[in-house]
């Protein structure tokens, strides 16, 4: 039987790829690494504060290129990657410069394959199911593309979602990678449980590849906050049954601008993007975002859990819509009860529960410092909360004054990851707005009645931490929903 060259040459390519991302991956995440380990040490000598403040700017803008490259040629994966650290309130601004604009710039699948793998899914030809469909996608990220679309008999556009061909195994291979990679730095310098983090974030994308989930969760959601609410404080689209499979998944089309585009359209129509109206129609976004994600999370314990700005919309009326459902976590009772916990320690102010609730989230902590009770709450406020610390204004890990320095993470559990990255991405999304405030404080009257409901509160606690609290916490916060 003669040699297929074709054949052979794609599966040599198919199997080889693996190994050259993880070597291009090594190579330039130890490349960035080493230079910021090289820089500390000369940085040391310069005593000058305002000069030393100049160098770290210079080196951060170095590596955020540095970073910006491997994220962008890379993809996959590494979009995500860029989607954490490309925070205000975590990376260096140099970073967030760089890193804030690669939220949908994934390459986008040629419109050929786009076809094939649409008619393989749903049996049908692209004419016979849809009256229209763009083949230019709306957008493109790291899992899948989204067109625009009219099915045939229907007077409503929809979106369809469909996942790039091939991305699974790259994306396994580069969650791998970052998993040794996360165990060398938490051995070397931040002591923290990052290899459970990664081992969870394996877990949740593994998850994303199933869009017959997605389509579950999304249903699951939307009818939970309309049950629990007189109006839901965010829209969930409605999802296209008869258009759902394992690599396509059709929902209702929801008009609005992209969150990061806020700030120009509040330009492009008049509006002094400092004056109160700006201000109010920010606050009012917050607003329904931190309410819905007190109630999925508090109150259900089942919550979307990937509120990076490329998933929000914003619709007339300053509404809000969050979409892609395809990280969700379902949080066993006790962790949700648990971090209700925590949340009341976090409001409060009270470190010693605080240090309670660490324990019973089953964080393992070793203090290495003299205050450890102290520097455990300040840490328990940054991992869990969107207000940072006092004094704290970017979170700086390698710092000799951060709190993962003086207290170590030595055991994190890996569900707890998903609450830990929804708060960091709210936190984001708080700064970008401009907006100062704690979502543990917004969470309390929530967290409050979970416990309570589980027997965990009585009616006279609340009553006397009501009159503790009272002039501290605006319920009027809450608005006209039912919680």
């Amino acid at each position: 039987m003669p040699l297929d060259f074709t054949e052979f040459q794609e599966k040599f390519s198919t199997g080889v790829r693996p190994w050259q991302r993880s070597f291009q991956f090594w190579a330039r995440a130890v490349d960035i690494y080493t230079g910021y380990k090289v820089f500390q040490l000369r940085v040391n000598f310069e005593k000058d504060v305002e000069k030393a403040e100049a160098m770290w700017e210079r080196q951060h803008e170095h590596a955020a290129e540095k970073v910006y490259s491997m994220c962008s040629d890379m993809g996959g994966f590494f979009l995500k990657i860029a989607q954490i650290l490309g925070k205000p309130d975590l990376a260096p601004a140099a970073w967030v410069r760089r890193l804030v604009t690669l939220c949908d710039q994934a390459p986008a699948t040629p419109s050929n394959m786009v076809q094939l793998v649409l008619e393989k899914e749903l049996g049908k030809s692209v004419d016979e199911m849809f009256e229209r469909f763009d083949w230019d996608p709306i957008g493109s990220a790291s899992i899948a593309q989204v067109h625009r679309a009219r099915l045939k008999g229907d007077r409503n556009d929809i979106v369809v979602k469909v996942q790039h061909p091939g991305v699974q195994d790259l994306m396994m291979t580069d969650i791998r990678n970052l998993q040794a990679f996360a165990l060398c730095i938490q051995k070397t310098d931040v002591k923290f449980d990052f290899f459970s983090v990664c081992k969870e974030m394996e877990k949740q994308i593994g998850y994303e590849f199933d869009f017959t989930r997605e389509a579950d969760a999304m249903d699951r959601i939307r009818a939970f906050l309309l049950s629990v609410n007189r109006k839901t404080p965010v829209k969930v689209p409605r999802v296209v049954r008869n258009a759902v499979t394992r690599r396509v998944l059709a929902m209702e089309y929801i008009d609005g601008i992209p969150i990061l585009n806020l700030g120009d359209e509040i330009t492009k129509r008049g509006i002094n993007p400092d004056g109160k109206m700006a201000a109010a129609a920010k606050q009012n976004i917050l607003k329904s975002l931190t309410l819905a994600y007190g109630q999925m999370i508090l109150k259900s314990g089942f919550f979307h859990a990937d509120p990076h700005p490329g998933n929000i919309l914003i619709c007339k009326g300053s509404e809000v819509a969050l979409l892609d459902y395809g990280q969700v976590k379902d949080l066993p009772n006790t962790l949700r009860l648990g971090y209700a916990n925590l949340v009341l320690a976090i409001a409060d102010n009270d470190p010693t529960r605080a240090s309670e609730g660490f324990r019973e989230l089953g964080i393992d902590t070793l203090s290495m410092c003299s205050d450890e009770k102290t520097e455990l709450f300040k840490l328990a406020q940054v991992m869990f909360d969107t207000k940072l610390p006092p004094g704290v204004k970017v979170l700086q890990p390698f710092s000799e004054d951060s709190s993962i320095k003086k207290v170590a993470v030595r055991s994190f559990p890996e569900e707890l990851f998903s609450v830990l990255r929804t708060v960091q991405l709210l936190r984001g999304l708080s700064v970008g707005l401009g907006i100062d405030y704690s979502c543990a404080e917004q969470w309390r009257p929530i967290a409050e009645e979970a416990l309570f409901l589980a027997g965990r509160l009585k009616v006279e606690d609340m009553r006397t931490r009501e009159r503790n609290q009272r002039g501290f916490l605006k319920r009027i916060f809450w608005g006209n929903n039912r919680n």
